[in-house]
Parts: structure tokens; C-alpha cells; sequence
């Protein structure tokens, strides 16, 4: 009987200890990044605070998806090649320490974009 329960309360506390991490989840935002410039674009380059992502080209009308984990707090910044070899550099939300949810870029002609965050901080 006694090492019955010396097990049971080594699983307790074995549980317990593992508990607490089981219920933390990451925060990441998703992002998708629309390409409705009517051209390919090359050498995209999304910058958010502590990292940057990207890709080599997005064809014309094609949806880039990655996820990201925001530390710390900025400015999400854009560039990429376009027609006629533009380069543009388009600013977009600030982002802050653990948010969580999703954005969607959608890039435009004339080196513009429009940004549509459904963005949550964890507090």
C-alpha cells in the first residue's frame, strides 16, 4: 500500500508541474500577404520587431502565408522589387509584445498596400 501511494503522489506532482504548461499556448499572429499589384514581385520583405520573413517573388494575384511571434513593440515594414524594377517601402500597423490573431497585407499598384489586422494583445 505504501508504494501505491509513494507512486500516486510522484504522478501528482509530476502532473503538476506539467500542468501549467500544457495550458500556455504561443502567441502568433498569421499573416497573408495578397499580391494584387497586377505584376510579379520580387524579393519580398516583410519586417516586424525582432525578425523579418519573406519570399524570393509572388506572382501576380498569388497569397503568401507565414506566422510570426511578435517580441517587442514596432512598426511592420514592407519592401519588395516591382515592375519596373520599384522598390517601395510601405509602413504598416505597429505591433506590439505577445499579440496574437491575424493580419492580412494586401499589396497594391503604385507601391501602395492596405492593411486589415484582427490583431488581440495578451495580457
Amino acid at each position: 500500500m505504501k508504494i501505491l501511494a509513494s507512486r500516486l503522489l510522484a504522478a501528482t506532482t509530476a502532473l503538476s508541474f506539467l500542468s501549467p504548461l500544457a495550458a500556455c499556448r504561443s502567441d502568433h499572429v498569421e499573416i497573408t500577404v495578397q499580391n494584387q499589384t497586377g505584376a510579379s514581385v520580387r524579393l519580398l520583405e516583410v519586417d516586424y520587431p525582432s525578425a523579418s520573413f519573406g519570399t524570393g517573388s509572388l506572382a501576380s494575384g498569388a497569397t503568401y502565408h507565414y506566422r510570426i511571434q511578435v517580441q517587442g513593440s514596432g512598426p511592420l515594414n514592407i519592401t519588395y522589387a516591382g515592375a519596373q524594377n520599384a522598390q517601395p517601402h510601405i509602413s504598416g500597423p505597429t505591433l506590439v509584445d505577445h499579440q496574437r490573431g491575424s493580419l492580412e497585407i494586401v499589396l497594391l499598384p503604385g507601391g501602395k498596400a492596405e492593411f486589415h489586422p484582427q490583431l488581440t494583445p495578451n495580457h
